[in-house]
């Protein structure tokens, strides 16, 4: 079994982040690799899954920016694969624009996703905006020190951040779901504003390609397989916000 990094990716304050390039194309591996170095990132730049998986057997990766078409196995797999047993960060990069594809990437566990062609710069930024959240996530859990979570059937595993199903089937989780679930988790049969949520899955600084709370609450349930018109476990208190409405157990 490959590692992915199960420990997170916590790092000291004097190493450069890691990011791991996988495209096929070998110009925008060079480009990429460039132009995050020059921006204090350490680069590695690989063309396929296999090289993937490689590199991240041989140390820690802090965030992936991932190509959805490569030869082999595609983006999508390869974002599935990895979800189900790390929560590396993966920003999702596509030829193709299509709402459909999008909605794929997010629906594997993409933390982020973004057309081609694209601006540098804006990739530069929402690096650094989803390694923010990343290294703040640990403030953020009031309940932190519970390695075992569970509610209504369902198992969260806070170290490897696996989710696990009534019926024992892992869940994969993206990085903000993982957030969302967690601040529930926190908080359980207590009332949560939408500014609330915001505020503590965004810290202290405004994310400007943050999607709705409403957006996440929405993928976060259909991971929980509850029902959106009368979902039993995340409920929407009318003109105040959400609560999760079920006991929670914690365990070491």
């Amino acid at each position: 079994m490959h590692g992915f990094g199960l420990t997170g990716y916590k790092r000291t304050m004097t190493t450069p982040e890691h990011i791991l390039i996988v495209d096929d194309d070998a110009e925008i591996r060079s480009l990429l690799g460039d132009y995050l170095q020059k921006n204090g990132y350490r680069t590695t730049a690989v063309a396929e899954g296999k090289g993937m998986l490689t590199a991240l057997d041989k140390g820690r990766v802090d965030l992936i920016v991932l190509d959805l078409m490569l030869p082999g196995d595609d983006g999508l797999v390869l974002c599935r694969n990895l979800r189900a047993r790390s929560d590396i960060p993966v920003i999702m990069l596509t030829a193709r624009g299509e709402d459909l594809d999008r909605i794929l990437g997010l629906e594997m566990g993409a933390d982020d996703y973004l057309s081609k062609p694209f601006n540098p710069r804006e990739l530069l930024a929402r690096i650094k905006s989803i390694l923010r959240r990343a290294k703040a996530l640990p403030g953020n859990m009031e309940a932190g020190d519970a390695a075992r979570v569970s509610f209504a059937g369902w198992e969260l595993d806070t170290v490897s951040r696996q989710l696990v199903s009534p019926q024992g089937v892992v869940v994969p989780l993206s990085g903000s779901e993982f957030r969302l679930l967690r601040i529930f988790l926190n908080h359980p049969n207590r009332v949560l504003s939408r500014d609330q949520l915001m505020d503590m899955m965004r810290g202290r600084e405004t994310d400007p390609f943050e999607r709705s709370i409403d957006v996440q609450v929405s993928r976060l349930r259909h991971r929980l397989a509850d029902d959106a018109k009368e979902p039993a476990l995340i409920k929407t208190v009318r003109c105040e916000g959400y609560v999760l409405a079920v006991q929670v157990e914690t365990g070491k």
